[in-house]
């Protein structure tokens, strides 16, 4: 099954510089360079925060996981985060078996993702 990617930019968070990484079709191991490739540009411009909305993948194998371990851990760097919205119950499960991603933001949607965003940022403002 192809892997169909589309980048955005999160309206609704465009102070953030969040930008959402939909992906719909099977993240294997035949795709996951796919993405890897389409992620590179993507990571140099996006700020510290990726959301990956994961209601159209179908499949992910370990050439996914590792494609979202090496991009959390670059935005860990940052000081960022990568975080996963609307994953179908087979997705979540893969997640919950090997816990490949500790410490990653699931949200339930987009809305929830923005609530965390805003939370944090307010938390950092006023440690300044």
């Amino acid at each position: 099954m192809p892997l169909e990617i589309q980048v955005l930019q999160n309206m609704s968070s465009q102070k953030t510089g969040a930008i959402i990484v939909k992906l719909i079709g099977s993240l294997d191991t035949a795709t996951a360079p796919q993405l890897e490739r389409e992620l590179e540009p993507v990571m140099s411009r996006c700020g510290k925060d990726l959301m990956f909305d994961l209601a159209g993948l179908k499949f992910i194998s370990s050439a996914g996981l590792r494609v979202f371990s090496v991009v959390r851990k670059q935005l860990k760097e940052r000081g960022g985060q990568a975080s996963f919205i609307n994953m179908q119950p087979q997705i979540t499960e893969v997640f919950e078996i090997i816990k490949a991603l500790p410490g990653v933001g699931v949200f339930a949607n987009e809305a929830e993702f923005d609530a965390y965003l805003a939370a944090r940022q307010k938390m950092i403002q006023e440690n300044l």
